[in-house]
């Protein structure tokens, strides 16, 4: 075993004295390399220098391949973390049907949900630009409808015939909720009618 990573490991190190740490993290303290070296070979392990800078050098016993391996997976931990944010975008009309609205903000929620933002945009051809408040209302509603997992960046903005808005993903958003289930209808009970019945004395002659 030398150099892996620039980092120096057993016959590599060679300074003559060293502060060895055991590998339950006992300060050992000064001792000779040599014997370092032996104290981790008997152990089945490796001897690695972990503060170099230090006057002598920090050395402790440990499996090397097994520090690597931790190594690896925190990086790749810390990469998850990083998620890279995208930008996705998603066009609406001024005069767009319920269906396609619904489809949409569907597609609007998938993209948040999984960590992106999402800019909305909304153009006007010809007179529908003398409507542009309804083309407002329509994105007003989408922001409306994901409010529980985003919020809006920046307000609704104007540019010619162009309007649009971004959202972003709010901290932890909650995962979806799923339909709750219509509750069943109370069984009918039928109301026991009860007749009293009254007799009339016989009418004097």
């Amino acid at each position: 075993m030398g150099i892996r990573g620039r980092i120096r490991i057993n016959e590599h190190i060679h300074i003559r004295e060293v502060h060895l740490i055991a590998e339950d993290g006992t300060q050992i303290g000064i001792v000779p390399t040599e014997e370092a070296l032996r104290m981790a070979r008997e152990a089945g392990l490796d001897l690695v220098e972990v503060a170099p800078t230090s006057r002598p050098p920090v050395c402790k016993i440990l499996d090397f391949n097994k520090l690597q391996y931790q190594k690896r997976l925190k990086a790749k931990e810390s990469k998850k973390k990083s998620r890279q944010v995208h930008l996705k975008e998603v066009k609406f009309r001024p005069a767009i049907d319920s269906h396609d609205f619904a489809t949409k903000v569907r597609k609007v929620r998938q993209f948040l949900q999984r960590g992106d933002k999402v800019k909305l945009s909304l153009m006007f051809r010809g007179r529908q630009i003398v409507h542009s408040d309804l083309g407002e209302k329509i994105l007003k509603n989408v922001i409306e409808e994901v409010a529980d997992i985003a919020e809006s960046e920046g307000g609704i903005q104007r540019q010619g015939r162009f309007m649009g808005v971004f959202l972003v993903p709010r901290p932890q958003a909650p995962q979806p909720v799923k339909p709750a289930q219509p509750p069943s209808a109370p069984s009918e009970k039928k109301d026991t009618e009860q007749t009293t019945s009254v007799q009339t004395a016989p009418a004097k002659k």
